[in-house]
């Protein structure tokens, strides 16, 4: 089987050549040597080029006569939730929905994102006493990491 190490250096050393603002989202080898890697950039979209260049650099590098593998390199899809950090700190300012871990969501603006917590701004009308028309309500809600089950863009076309 294809060593995992092997290929995160060749990943590296085409991401600090080519483009330091491309980062691995997800990286796996399967027992039939199915490599699968997924990237994005945390300024702009990955592009065709981007995943060429890091597929040509596994490609050359890794020997089909000791072991046949297949490659697939692609950017992460929006229609996927955030898998690792970058993801979250490159959509800072962006409408997000995260769902809890003991059920429930929060939908607002993602305001900041550590390994510790992310905080979501939320927006919501509600009724005040003694005035006639509602109020808007933001509110900073912070939510710890472990308590994320999932998070994702809001996909609005507003």
């Amino acid at each position: 089987m294809i060593s995992k190490s092997k290929v995160e250096k060749l990943i590296a050393e085409r991401i600090a050549e080519h483009d330091p603002n491309l980062f691995v989202v997800e990286l796996k080898i399967s027992s039939s040597n199915v490599i699968s890697v997924e990237l994005d950039k945390m300024n702009g979209n990955v592009s065709v080029e981007d995943c060429i260049k890091v597929s040509r650099n596994i490609e050359h590098n890794l020997d089909r006569e000791k072991e046949d593998f297949e490659l697939n390199v692609s950017s992460a899809g929006l229609d996927k939730g955030f898998r690792v950090l970058a993801q979250y700190q490159k959509n800072v300012g962006r409408e997000v929905k995260v769902k809890l871990n003991e059920g429930g969501s929060v939908q607002g603006v993602l305001k900041q994102a550590d390994s510790d917590k992310i905080v979501v701004e939320t927006t919501r009308k509600e009724k005040i006493e003694g005035k006639k028309k509602k109020e808007t309500i933001v509110e900073d809600i912070q939510i710890p990491m472990g308590n994320v089950k999932d998070a994702k863009v809001v996909i609005s076309f507003k």
